[in-house]
């Protein structure tokens, strides 16, 4: 999942910016890894499965109420940008 990390660090005001508004990416961040998700089809609309908003950190959200792991970012539409800043 992690394996080719960009060597890049994304703020979370970045993160914040790409939730699909204005034509922006819709990116996410799990455990401190930032994924652009805007060519997944369940992202389409910009929220996906009515649960999840791009531009946010999903970590605790994937823990608690997701009815999958974090396996979702290693499907082929999902991009690794790089880590998020602590």
């Amino acid at each position: 999942m992690t394996d080719n990390l960009p060597n890049r660090e994304i703020s979370i005001l970045e993160l914040r910016r790409n939730n699909g508004d204005r034509g922006s990416r819709m990116w996410v961040a799990h455990n401190g890894i930032v994924y652009d998700v805007t060519d997944c089809p369940r992202w389409k609309k910009g929220l996906h499965e009515q649960q999840h908003f791009p531009g946010q950190e999903l970590t605790h959200e994937l823990e608690e109420d997701a009815p999958h792991t974090a396996s979702v970012f290693k499907n082929p539409c999902v991009t690794v940008l790089g880590r998020l800043k602590a």
